[in-house]
C-alpha cells in the first residue's frame, strides 16, 4: 500500500520537529513540495524566518529530505550536494553511508540502512 500526500506530510511534519531544536517552530515549504514516484521531497525553513527575514532566525544545514511512499522511511540527503545530485545518488544506489542517512517514524530511529 502506497502512502498517500497527506500521509507523506504529516511524517515530514513529524521529522522536522524531531530534528529542529525545540525552541524553534519548523514549517514545510509546502509550494516548494517535489513529488516524484518513489515518494515527496520537502524543504523546511524555521517560522521566524519565514516571518521576518531576519537571516540570525534561519535554519543552516537543512537539506532537503525525501519522505518514501512505500514505507515511509525519511531518506536525509546531503547539504554540501546539490539537490539534483542528491536525487541522482538516491535513484541509482549510491547516496553515502551516515548513521542518520534514514528516519524511521514508527520505531523514531536514525539508521544507516
Amino acid at each position: 500500500m502506497m502512502l498517500t500526500d497527506k500521509e507523506m506530510l504529516a511524517i515530514a511534519e513529524r521529522f522536522v520537529r524531531r530534528i529542529v531544536d525545540k525552541n524553534i517552530e519548523p514549517i514545510i515549504l509546502l509550494e516548494e513540495i517535489i513529488k516524484k514516484n518513489y515518494g515527496n521531497i520537502y524543504r523546511y525553513q524555521s517560522k521566524e524566518f519565514l516571518l521576518t527575514r531576519d537571516f540570525n532566525k534561519a535554519l543552516g544545514g537543512n537539506a532537503p529530505f525525501l519522505v518514501e511512499k512505500k514505507t515511509g522511511r525519511v531518506v536525509t540527503f546531503a547539504s554540501a550536494m546539490s539537490l539534483e545530485n542528491n536525487v541522482k545518488a538516491y535513484e541509482n544506489g549510491t547516496m553515502g553511508k551516515s548513521l542518520d542517512l534514514y528516519w524511521y517514524p514508527d520505531e523514531d530511529r536514525f539508521d544507516y540502512k
